[in-house]
C-alpha cells in the first residue's frame, strides 16, 4: 500500500476575485517589453544604438587626432608645406565637433532624443570628417617622390578606415559617409597619375572599403544582438520586480489574515466557552435531577441531548483552537520523558466503554521494555485519543481493532491503530488528511464528526519531528500509524554505584 501523506490545511492568501489588482503589474511588464523591444526600427531600439554610438565615440576621441597630429609631424618634416597643418587643424575641427556632440547626446536622456534627427547630424559631422580625409587625399609634397607619397597616401587611410570602422559600428553608413569621397578621390588621382603601384593602392582602397564596411556591419549586429540581450535582461528584472511586489503584497495580506484569524479565535475562544461550560452544568443538573425529579421523562431526555451537544460543540472548540495554534507555530510542546506505552494503554482504558456500546474488540498487542520518549504527554494522548476514536467510530458494530506499540526499522517508536472497518477510497486520502475533510462513508455515516482529528495528528507528529502514515484498502480497513522518530527516543543510563561499592573501588 502506498504512503500517503498530507501538509496542514491549503490557505488562500489571494483573493481571486479581484483580478483588476494584477492589471497594473500586467500593464508595467508590457511597456518594459515595448520599451525595449528588440526590433531594429523602433524609436526607442535606435536611441539606444544612438547612445552606444556616442559612448563609443566619446571613448576612443583621442585615437584618430592623434594620428592626424602624427601624420602632420611627420609630413612637416618629410617637406610637406604649410598646407599639411592647415589640413590637420581643419581634421581636429572636424572630429572635435564628433566628439561634443557625442558627450552631448550620451548626457542626454534617452527619451528626450530624436532619433532620425541625431542620426542625420552624426552623418553630417563624419562627412565633415570626411572632408578632411578628401583634403589629405589631394596634398602634394614637392620634395617627396610621388609613389612612395601615394603609398603613404594609402597606408594612412587604410588605418583610418580600420579605426573608422570599429568606433562607428553602432551607426550604419557611418563608415561610408566618411570614406566614400576620399577613396573615389584617391582612385581619380592614381588614375590620373597612371603609376603602377598607385593604381594598385587605389585598387586596395577600393577593395578594403567593402571589407571594413562589412565588418561595421557585424560588430553593428553585434551591438544590436548586446541590445537584445540587454533589454531581455531589463524586461526579466522588471518581471521579477512585480513578481516580488505581488508575493510580498500577498504575504502581507495573509500575515494580517492570519492575525485576524487568531484575534478572532482568542475572542470567541472566551466568547463561546463561558455560555458553554454554563449550558453543560446546568443540563447536567437537570439530566441527573439533582435539584428534584422531572415530572415529564421527556424533559431528561431533552436535557441529555443538550448536554451532548454542547460537549460536541465545545470539543469542536478545542480541536479549531489547537489547529490553529499547531498552524501559527503556537502551540508549546511540555517536553518530559514518558511511557509510550503506559499512556496507550490509559487511552485504551478510556475508550473501553465506547467501543463496548459497539460490541467491538480492541486487541493490544505492545513490545514491552520501551524506554522512555522525550514528548509531550497531553501531545501524545491526543494523538492516540484521535486515532482511536476514529477508529472506533468507522468500524461496523462487532468489529476489531488491533492497537500496537514497538519499535520502528529506524529504532524509533510507534503507535499502530487498525480496524477492519469499511476502509478509505484511494482517491479520498488526501481529503481525509486535510482540515474539515471528510471522505463519503464518513459523510455517509451516522457519527459526527469535524475532520480536525488527523490534521491535528499529523501536526502534533510534525512538531516532534515524527511522521503520520495512513494505509486503507476498501472493504479491507483503514491503519493509521504514528511515528516517533529516534531523536526521541531516551537511552537508559547505567544506574549510580552505591556507597559501597564506591569505597571497594577506591
Amino acid at each position: 500500500m502506498p504512503l500517503q501523506r498530507s501538509n496542514t490545511a491549503d490557505k488562500f492568501i489571494v483573493d481571486r476575485r479581484k483580478p483588476h489588482r494584477n492589471s497594473d503589474v500586467a500593464r508595467a511588464v508590457r511597456k518594459t517589453r515595448d520599451r525595449l523591444s528588440q526590433q531594429a526600427g523602433n524609436p526607442d531600439f535606435d536611441r539606444e544604438l544612438l547612445k552606444l554610438h556616442s559612448s563609443a565615440m566619446t571613448s576612443g576621441a583621442i585615437a584618430i587626432p592623434l594620428l592626424v597630429l602624427a601624420i602632420a609631424a611627420i609630413g612637416r618634416l618629410a617637406g610637406v608645406g604649410n598646407e599639411i597643418i592647415a589640413w590637420a587643424l581643419f581634421t581636429l575641427t572636424c572630429y572635435t565637433i564628433v566628439a561634443f556632440m557625442a558627450r552631448r547626446i550620451e548626457s542626454t536622456e534617452a527619451s528626450a532624443l530624436n532619433p532620425l534627427q541625431t542620426r542625420r547630424e552624426f552623418l553630417v559631422s563624419h562627412f565633415l570628417c570626411g572632408v578632411g580625409w578628401s583634403w589629405f587625399v589631394w596634398l602634394g609634397c614637392g620634395t617627396c617622390q610621388a609613389d612612395q607619397f601615394q603609398v603613404v597616401k594609402a597606408v594612412v587611410l587604410l588605418f583610418a578606415m580600420a579605426a573608422t570602422a570599429i568606433m562607428t559600428s553602432s551607426l550604419r553608413g557611418a563608415l561610408l559617409a566618411t570614406f566614400a569621397v576620399p577613396v573615389t578621390l584617391y582612385v581619380y588621382s592614381a588614375l590620373q597619375l597612371g603609376m603602377p603601384v598607385a593604381v594598385i593602392m587605389a585598387g586596395l582602397l577600393v577593395l578594403s572599403l567593402p571589407f571594413f564596411t562589412f565588418v561595421a556591419r557585424h560588430l553593428n549586429r553585434s551591438s544590436v544582438m548586446l541590445l537584445s540581450f540587454r533589454s531581455e535582461k531589463d524586461a526579466l528584472i522588471a518581471e521579477l520586480d512585480t513578481a516580488k511586489s505581488m508575493s510580498d503584497e500577498a504575504r502581507r495580506r495573509a500575515e494580517d489574515a492570519n492575525l485576524a484569524k487568531s484575534r478572532f479565535l482568542a475572542s470567541m475562544s472566551h466568547e463561546l466557552r463561558t455560555p458553554l461550560n454554563a449550558i453543560l452544568g446546568f443540563s447536567e443538573v437537570m439530566a441527573n435531577e439533582v435539584l428534584g425529579p422531572m415530572s415529564n421523562p421527556t424533559y431528561r431526555d431533552y436535557a441529555n441531548d443538550v448536554h451532548d451537544s454542547g460537549q460536541h460543540l465545545l470539543d469542536l472548540i478545542n480541536e479549531i483552537l489547537d489547529l490553529s495554534r499547531i498552524e501559527a507555530g503556537r502551540y508549546q510542546l511540555n517536553e518530559e520523558p514518558v511511557m509510550l506505552l503506559n499512556i496507550v494503554e490509559d487511552c485504551c482504558h478510556m475508550m473501553e466503554l465506547k467501543a463496548r456500546n459497539k460490541d467491538i474488540r480492541v486487541i493490544q498487542d505492545f513490545e514491552h521494555e520501551l524506554p522512555r520518549l522525550l514528548a509531550d504527554e497531553r501531545a501524545v494522548r491526543q494523538i492516540t485519543l484521535n486515532l482511536l476514536s476514529n477508529a472506533i467510530k468507522f468500524t461496523a458494530t462487532g468489529g476489531e481493532i488491533r492497537v500496537r506499540v514497538g519499535w520502528t526499522a529506524g529504532g524509533g517508536q510507534y503507535i499502530s491503530v487498525r480496524d477492519n472497518g469499511p476502509g478509505i477510497p484511494e482517491d479520498e486520502i488526501p481529503v481525509v488528511l486535510s482540515a474539515f475533510g471528510q471522505g463519503s462513508i464518513a459523510i455517509k455515516s451516522a457519527e459526527q464528526g469535524t475532520g480536525l482529528g488527523l490534521p491535528i495528528v499529523q501536526g502534533l507528529l510534525a512538531m516532534h519531528g515524527g511522521e503520520f502514515e495512513l494505509h486503507s484498502k476498501l472493504r479491507e480497513g483503514t491503519e493509521a500509524i504514528a511515528i516517533f522518530p529516534l531523536s526521541r527516543v531516551m537511552e537508559e543510563l547505567p544506574a549510580l554505584p552505591t556507597a559501597a561499592v564506591a569505597a571497594r573501588r577506591r
